[in-house]
């Protein structure tokens, strides 16, 4: 890398745009844009993005919420939402031929969850998504805690990188084969992309950061202030940290609440030393700025499960690779829910998959589905159907993940089986 390749500081910040807080359904069409990535002297990069922009817009809700998005797909190639981070309805997932049907050209899909963990989120595209994110298909998702911190700003800050031709253009080397051995699509030119453009001296400011790279791992110093870091991937720290040097991995985010000295600087640490991504500029003064310490952000709310009131399934799953999946169970009243017989045979192909189809007559006319469950350890699977929308949890070992179930309203269990959703 030279310092051609990689902008400094002075360049002009990319800003992007803001929605506010919203529970009404929203729009997000997916399209052509063309945005500059380059000093002005460059010609302008043609990309994908939301509503005109990449980033897409920022959406804002409350915890607690209901996030409605009618998704629009304007790129003349099938497409996704995929919602990072979010713990929601499996169908809401957005992986195509998994948990949906790809989006095709022109058409529409309404995604609507809601959102229970305050914390900093994304969206992006998951159909061919090493080709469609680096493109831009992306966008953050903040959801606002009930109590949250006393800050000034709230700023969100997406790092990402481009590969990049000398005019501008993007470089049309999508998923080679050379990327996907080695490290990764790996662009030459790396920008922080910002939701606020000016800070006042004094005022306490939590940044929101997002990798939104396909590849890059970033290391970023931050300057131009002291603070704590809060939280990562959504998830509060139990004390906050003292700020240094951050690491942030494709995907990956972190919240720092930063009280403003000076213009509030962004660089990549790398071994020919520092270059800036971008800054946010000081205007003015804080008369009154905030005092004491920097606290913790509020606990998620996460009910532990009733096991006094849940029922307990014994699956007979003697035939690898289900041997050590010890328990599966339904959160909720009692219910009777038979499971999917398994094919026997010492170690075959088909010793290692439920019978299929998994059709079975449900024990109430009460909505059902056939479900499939995977737990966190050598993706063991066990399909069972189940008579409403239930938190399951499947227990192998030490490992232990949780999904949420989608019920076709028709009480019949002959569809195909939907699978796991883990968060991310």
């Amino acid at each position: 890398m030279n310092r051609r390749q990689f902008l400094a500081c002075s360049a002009a910040s990319i800003l992007f745009p803001t929605t506010g807080w919203t529970t009404a359904p929203l729009r997000l069409k997916a399209g052509p844009v063309t945005v500059r990535i380059l000093p002005e002297d460059d010609r302008p990069t043609s990309m994908l993005g939301f509503n005109e922009s990449t980033p897409g817009p920022e959406l804002r809700v409350r915890q607690g919420d209901r996030l409605s998005v009618s998704f629009e797909n304007g790129t003349g190639e099938a497409s996704t939402i995929h919602w990072h981070g979010i713990h929601l309805d499996n169908a809401m997932d957005g992986v195509p031929d998994l948990t949906q049907a790809a989006v095709r050209p022109g058409g529409t899909f309404r995604y609507a969850f809601d959102v229970p963990h305050a914390g900093t989120y994304w969206y992006h595209a998951h159909h061919r998504s090493w080709e469609q994110v680096a493109r831009g298909l992306y966008g953050p998702l903040i959801v606002e805690e009930r109590d949250p911190p006393t800050v000034d700003r709230d700023i969100t800050v997406v790092l990402d990188d481009w590969r990049l031709e000398r005019n501008g253009a993007l470089h049309e080397s999508f998923g080679n084969r050379h990327d996907f051995s080695h490290a990764g699509r790996m662009g030459n030119v790396a920008r922080a992309l910002f939701s606020g453009a000016t800070v006042r001296h004094g005022d306490r400011v939590r940044l929101r950061l997002i990798n939104a790279a396909t590849a890059r791992m970033f290391a970023v110093r931050i300057g131009g202030g002291t603070g704590k870091v809060v939280a990562h991937d959504g998830m509060p720290l139990a004390e906050p940290s003292l700020l240094g040097d951050l690491l942030l991995a494709p995907a990956q985010r972190t919240d720092v609440i930063l009280d403003v000295t000076g213009p509030v600087s962004f660089a990549l640490r790398t071994r020919e030393g520092l270059y800036g991504l971008g800054a946010i500029a000081v205007e003015g003064s804080n008369p009154a700025p905030t005092a004491g310490a920097v606290v913790s952000l509020p606990a998620p709310r996460t009910p532990a499960p009733d096991r006094r009131t849940a029922t307990r399934l014994r699956l007979p799953c003697r035939a690898a690779p289900w041997a050590d999946v010890t328990e599966a169970m339904i959160y909720g009243p009692s219910t009777t829910a038979p499971a999917c017989p398994m094919r026997r045979g010492g170690g075959s192909r088909a010793a290692r998959r439920p019978a299929s189809p998994c059709a079975m007559t449900p024990p109430s006319r009460t909505a059902s589905t056939c479900m499939a469950i995977t737990s966190t350890n050598c993706a063991k699977t066990v399909r069972s159907a189940i008579t409403a929308t239930r938190r399951w949890s499947i227990r192998a070992g030490a490992a232990t993940s949780s999904v949420y179930s989608t019920i076709p309203a028709n009480g019949s269990c002959t569809a195909t089986p939907s699978r796991t959703k883990r968060p991310g």
